[in-house]
């Protein structure tokens, strides 16, 4: 039972963190986003969502579970 919630956790991580960045661009364009519309990121709130969008998936990549352990055949650190 513990790994399953295990993979329902790393399954989770990895949605959830690319759907609060998109949710957070949004926010970004609603609420600081350009009046002009001449802003590259914020001019579309499909831009800001898909950069929202990128910027939780590489948030994903840096909290990623075990990373930066290193794991060696011959068990030396």
């Amino acid at each position: 039972m513990k790994k399953k919630n295990c993979m329902l956790t790393s399954i989770l991580r990895v949605i959830a963190l690319p759907l609060v960045g998109s949710a957070g661009g949004f926010l970004y364009y609603r609420y600081v986003g350009c009046a002009t519309g001449t802003c590259a990121v914020t001019s579309s709130p499909w831009l800001s969502t898909g950069f929202g969008c990128v910027l939780g998936s590489l948030l994903y990549t840096v909290l990623r579970p075990g990373r930066g352990k290193r794991q060696d055949g011959n068990g030396a650190e």
